[in-house]
């Protein structure tokens, strides 16, 4: 019989659920348990999730189950274990009690299951290393759709008028005209034929070298088989049917499964129904693929015939003996450290205030009483359980009720949970600065060939090996240093062309103010006279001024421009005086209305 007990790792997650395959004792005098994993819902993926819940569907419908209530739903899902073939070992004392895992049958009702305690069900495999689920192949096939369909009995009056080639083959007719001595005579010659046959054949006189096993051969199945079928071809002529047991080639020789099996495919066979048990699918699937499946099948129950059959159930049953069969387990009665104690006790072990916050209720049942109180969830959002919705949370790895935060690890929380918090506050955003290395900047000059950066930046999706680079830059960086790359020199215009540009009708000038003073040279005094010379018209604004507000009279006109930047001021070219400008802080651009614009910047 098989044993499902749980197992807890944790002190704050459900409890594991496994299957107990055997119990060994180690060197230190400890017990480990050698178990069968089963996993949850919330132990796989989402996509897979997805596909567990349509074929739960899909069971509904077939199975006609009756409607249940959305909370239902929800339980059942804590319900629904999947299965895998992983094998792990874990101490026996972190066994914390029984529970019931059932295969899922057509005839079960899921609602029963929510009013039995510790008792789940599986209908899928999970593989962990492929992350797939597959169907059990183990289902009992009980319900209507596996039941023969019988067809009414004839009356004696009407006539049977199917076609019977089409419905089956006739192998045998007991109303022939031999009788029974005569049957088994025949029988008996066939015997003979088939055990001369294998004494012929070489490959069968190695693997069965001796008469004995060689008539012990040619009394199985296959040579009555053969033999019946003759009979039959031959419309129950013994002589005729005597000459098709020998023909002029040689005697006909009958092999069954266990003589067309060679010794190392029986030994693969005996391997994979160690690990795999009765489950023929997946034996040929990983073990014998050349085989089809009707030739496993067959090979199995001729093989339970066998003394090799025999001889290992006797080993099994020894070694079963050896083993332990059962171990003593104390109640667990360590204190649990997510307890939040009662007020005027001691803090608990996980540091929670004593009597955590007030006002705060159940997140599973909402209760606001209980003789005791867990911690659940992230320790910031201060959610907590009753004793009863704990023991349901170690036990079936949910709430009873959904909610938001059904995971531990989801930060998010129902609002509408009577006795919450409200809605939890925003995660603060932390700004941050990216800023390169100087060796990253320099390899970026230094290892042009390398980086590329114009193919690169017509592939942005592949990726740049920024630690090769480097590499390459540190070791050309001393040949670098002796041939140091030319600065690009941009021309510029010269002063008389500034001038002259200046000198255009529609040109404005846009300074800054508070510039620093700088000193004044020669050549500043002779741009400006040329600057003041040429007689400027300024452009008219566009449309009428913007009305003045009178009960803002006491605030500066140059009010903060956009993003606090200081703003600027149209003045003319007569206003600008020396000791504002210089020679190199002037620079001249053309707009897209080909109107000259000046700004003055302070270098």
């Amino acid at each position: 019989a098989a044993y499902y007990v749980y197992f807890e790792n944790s002190s704050s997650n459900p409890y594991l659920i496994r299957r107990i395959e055997e119990l060994n004792k180690t060197a230190n005098g400890n017990v480990e348990a050698k178990v069968v994993c089963l996993f949850r819902r919330r132990d796989i993926s989402g996509n897979l999730n997805t596909l567990a819940d349509s074929n739960a569907r899909d069971f509904e419908e077939e199975s006609k189950q009756p409607s249940v209530s959305e909370q239902q739903k929800h339980q059942l899902k804590h319900r629904e274990l999947f299965l895998s073939r992983q094998f792990e070992s874990l101490p026996a004392t972190h066994i914390r009690g029984k529970c019931n895992v059932t295969l899922l049958n057509e005839t079960d009702v899921l609602a029963g299951y929510l009013e039995k305690e510790d008792c789940f069900f599986y209908s899928l495999v999970f593989d962990p290393v492929q992350k797939t689920l597959l169907a059990d192949q183990g289902e009992i096939r009980v319900g209507s759709k596996f039941q023969a369909e019988i067809p009414d009995k004839l009356a004696e009056i009407e006539l049977d008028t199917r076609i019977q080639d089409k419905l089956e083959t006739k192998v045998w007719d007991p109303d022939n005209q031999l009788k029974d001595p005569q049957i088994d005579q025949f029988l008996v010659v066939a015997r003979a034929v088939g055990t001369f046959a294998r004494a012929l054949d070489c490959s069968s006189s190695i693997r069965q070298p001796s008469l004995h096993m060689s008539a012990a051969a040619a009394s199985r199945d296959i040579t009555l088989f053969h033999a019946m079928d003759t009979l039959q071809k031959n419309e129950y002529d013994l002589a005729r049917s005597m000459s098709t047991l020998v023909p002029q080639g040689g005697p006909v020789l009958c092999r069954d499964e266990m003589e067309e099996w060679s010794a190392s495919e029986a030994m693969l066979f005996e391997e994979a129904l160690e690990k795999y048990g009765k489950d023929f699918n997946d034996i040929r699937q990983d073990f014998l693929p050349w085989k089809s499946l009707a030739s496993v099948v067959q090979f199995y129950y001729m093989w339970k015939t066998t003394d090799r059959y025999i001889q290992q159930k006797r080993l099994k049953a020894a070694e079963a003996d050896s083993k332990l069969k059962q171990v003593y387990i104390p109640t667990y009665t360590k204190p649990n450290p997510n307890q939040i104690m009662a007020p005027g006790s001691k803090p608990g072990m996980n540091g929670a205030p004593a009597g955590f916050q007030k006002g705060l209720s159940c997140e599973s049942c909402h209760t606001a009483q209980s003789p005791q109180w867990y911690a659940w969830g992230p320790p910031n959002m201060q959610c907590r359980l009753c004793a009863s919705c704990w023991i349901y949370w170690k036990k079936y790895g949910g709430l009873k009720t959904p909610t938001q935060l059904e995971g531990v690890g989801r930060p998010a929380r129902s609002h509408d949970s009577p006795g919450g918090p409200g809605p939890l506050l925003a995660k603060n955003r932390q700004t941050f600065i990216l800023q390169t290395t100087k060796l990253t900047r320099i390899a970026r000059r230094v290892c042009m060939d390398i980086l590329q950066p114009r193919r690169a930046a017509r592939r942005p999706y592949a990726s740049i090996n920024a630690n090769a680079v480097k590499a390459e830059c540190i070791i050309r960086l001393p040949k670098a240093t002796k041939n140091p790359q030319k600065n690009r020199v941009i021309p510029r215009q010269s002063l008389a062309t500034i001038v002259k540009d200046l000198g255009e009708p529609g040109c404005s000038v846009s300074i800054r103010p508070g510039l620093r003073r700088r000193t004044l040279v020669l050549k500043q005094v002779l741009f400006l006279s040329a600057a003041i010379t040429a007689p400027l018209k300024l452009k008219a604004p566009r449309g009428l001024p913007p009305p003045i507000n009178r009960n803002q009279t006491s605030q500066p006109r140059g009010g903060p421009g956009l993003l606090g930047k200081r703003p600027f001021d149209n003045v003319s070219i007569s206003q600008i005086t020396a000791r504002h400008l210089s020679p190199s802080s002037l620079l001249a651009t053309r707009t897209t209305t080909s109107r000259p614009l000046l700004y003055c910047r302070a270098i």
